[in-house]
């Protein structure tokens, strides 16, 4: 099919050129639009048309303002002579009259009151109306001396200034009436009746955007507040009924039906108490997004737009931490950057900051090409994908010297802890062996800046995945090239990554129960993946080589009362709509996990929220033996062997005797 176009739209732009080709040189083509009994209006006419509707509409508030102004002014003089016969003023007033119609409506012109939407009128709008009747007033003050020297205007100041007044009122009232006539209707409207947490500027954000919306069927009825001074006042009409716990007790007196917690950046301790008191009052509860959330969104969207049901981020109580950008930007701009584990949930973070950071390429590696599909879907801008295995040695080293990046996150790894007790072969393979691929063949490209992505299980290591990332810690530390920054950075838990307990409890939840714990003394650390990345960014700028960072994680949070939570985040009653199991710790799993082991000195570095470590590092010589040896294990498909000789290696630096005997039985 020869004469097909593969491009529509290009098909589309010639069939448009071959129209406006038919037209003689010079004159533009007109469309016209048919109608039975209608004459054909070309655009001419219609340009016409739509100027005699402007010129019609602000002919008729012209018209109103003098009559306005003819009414309020009269009335002023009428009060002020009230007790004399007209014969006695009357013809110096007229004479005023016009003076004073000429200054106001002149003033109405310059000040822009003839060519705006009063539909739609706000605040703006009334300055304007003020200033115009402000100048008008000055003018006709400034004048008044020469008049009543002349005695050609016979009009007292009193009359001036009172018939000023009455003119603003009533040109304000002209213009407003729609807008108080629809307060007026909405006061009555029915919709859903809603109640508002906060009183300061977010709270009269939401209330006001419920007002000045009635057509969403939304109706704010009450606000709270825990502060006690602003109890028995109003927010916009709103009374402002209690605090937050006396939501309770005020929502069948009110009839609220939601609650919206419309507070920036809200403490969990709050948030918590909002779910609970909106929970005993049998309502649901919204948030409204904090500034960092809503950056990438329409933030331009009015408040109530933009609200969403509370996360489970929103209940942990981990304040999100500031970032030098600028100096990330300046370590990754222009550059070239490969990510390894791109498919993963932290590498598809990684690649989507980096991404906006503008790289000269981007280079996405992964085993999985669903997932490696996936990433390079959702980064903003070209990237390359390469498709391998990083056990793959020599596919590793032919990509490193075909891509030659300048900086590398290496992300790829096996990470479910109770599946690789099982898969002990499947950890030394990845984690340890596609490791040591990556960094020789970094090093052998001359790559500038290598970040390792480690994990706080492998501090004092108690399960495979955790060892088989500390010894990965040990091969970056080895391999990598005198002076070069290359570093490995640790962090505890990501929410909602894959294999995270998070996505494990909310399938539990959609499916009626039971949740399953395995230990109710269990705690763990965690953190946005937006933040992790953040921080992992941050730590490459820091790293002058040979460091291992860990990111501040907070404070643990407990399991058991994470899955709590989550069952009330979803409507649930704990223990009575939704059951908690608990199962017994499994392989590998620690009760809580720890930030150091013994013998890492934990230092502080210039950004608040990243921490360095002085590892206990292992010699070369006794590096090399042991890989040697999980490579025999590796070869033999001994997978005890191999899992006794990872822990053994850790256990060289960083085990006490006694958690090396538990670790093996």
């Amino acid at each position: 099919m020869a004469g097909w176009d593969q491009n529509p739209g290009s098909a589309i732009r010639s069939r448009a050129r071959d129209t406006s080709s038919s037209e003689p040189h010079g004159q533009k083509h007109v469309v016209r639009v048919e109608r039975v009994g209608t004459p054909v209006v070309g655009a001419r006419g219609q340009r016409l048309a739509m100027a005699a509707s402007r010129v019609r509409s602000r002919m008729i508030f012209l018209v109103l303002d003098a009559l306005v102004l003819a009414v309020c002014y009269s009335l002023a003089e009428l009060v002020y002579f009230r007790d004399r016969p007209p014969a006695h003023y009357a013809g110096r007033f007229a004479t005023f009259l016009v003076i004073a119609l000429v200054v106001q409506l002149t003033a109405n012109h310059v000040f822009g009151l003839y060519g705006r939407m009063w539909r739609h009128a706000g605040i703006e709008e009334a300055r304007q109306i003020l200033l115009s009747s402000g100048a008008s007033l000055a003018l006709l003050v400034a004048l008044y001396p020469v008049g009543r020297a002349t005695h050609f205007v016979d009009a007292p100041l009193a009359v001036i200034l009172v018939g000023a007044v009455f003119c603003a009122m009533a040109m304000g009232a002209l213009r407003f009436h729609s807008r108080l006539f629809a307060w007026q209707r909405g006061s009555r409207r029915l919709g859903l009746r809603v109640a508002v947490i906060g009183s300061r500027d977010a709270g009269a954000a939401v209330v006001r955007d419920m007002l000045r919306n009635p057509k969403a069927g939304l109706m704010p009825v009450a606000v709270f507040d825990d502060d006690a001074g602003a109890h028995g006042l109003s927010l916009l009409g709103v009374p402002v009924v209690g605090g937050v716990d006396d939501i309770e007790e005020a929502a069948p007196r009110y009839d609220i039906q939601q609650v919206v917690l419309a507070i920036p950046s809200p403490p969990a301790e709050l948030v918590e108490r909002a779910l609970r008191a909106s929970e005993a009052a049998g309502v649901s509860m919204k948030i409204v997004p904090g500034v960092r959330e809503m950056a990438g969104t329409a933030g331009n969207a009015p408040p109530m737009a933009r609200v969403r049901a509370p996360h489970i981020e929103d209940l942990l109580g981990r304040t999100q931490v500031a970032t030098d950008l600028e100096a990330v930007r300046r370590s990754i701009a222009g550059r070239r950057v490969l990510i390894t584990g791109a498919g993963g949930s932290i590498g598809t973070e990684i690649a989507r900051q980096v991404a906006g950071f503008e790289p000269s390429q981007l280079v996405l590696l992964d085993h999985d090409e669903t997932h490696l599909y996936d990433t390079a879907a959702v980064v903003p801008g070209p990237c390359e994908q390469v498709l391998l295995d990083i056990g793959d040695r020599k596919a590793v080293f032919e990509t490193m010297s075909r891509y030659r990046p300048e900086v590398i996150f290496h992300a790829a790894a096996h990470k479910h802890v109770p599946l690789l007790e099982s898969h002990p072969l499947a950890a030394v393979s990845t984690n340890v062996f596609g490791t040591l691929n990556v960094v020789e063949a970094a090093a052998a490209a001359g790559v500038g800046r290598f970040v390792f992505i480690s994990t706080d299980k492998a501090v004092r290591p108690r399960s495979v995945m955790g060892a088989s990332k500390w010894t990965a810690e040990q091969v970056v530390l080895s391999r990598a090239p005198e002076s070069a920054p290359y570093c490995a950075v640790r962090f505890g838990n990501v929410l909602g990554s894959r294999g995270s307990v998070i996505p494990t409890f909310a399938r539990q939840i959609a499916k009626g129960g039971p949740v399953t714990v395995t230990d109710p003394r269990m705690t763990r650390f965690f953190m946005s993946v937006e933040e992790a990345v953040q921080l992992v960014l941050q730590a490459s700028v820091l790293s002058k080589g040979g460091e291992i960072f860990m990111l501040e994680m907070g404070k643990p949070v407990s399991i058991l009362e994470l899955a709590e939570r989550m069952i009330r985040l979803s409507g649930y009653a704990v223990g009575t709509d939704i059951a908690i199991d608990i199962t017994g710790a499994r392989p590998g799993e620690k009760i809580d996990e720890d930030l150091t082991a013994s013998g890492e000195e934990l230092l502080s570095t210039t950004h608040q929220a990243v921490y360095r470590l002085l590892p206990s590092a292992l010699a070369p010589e006794d590096l090399d033996l042991a890989l040697l040896e999980l490579d025999e294990c590796v070869a033999t498909r001994n997978s005890e062997l191999g899992r006794k000789s990872l822990f053994a290696l850790a256990e060289s630096a960083v085990f006490s005797e006694a958690v090396v005997d538990e670790v093996a039985v």
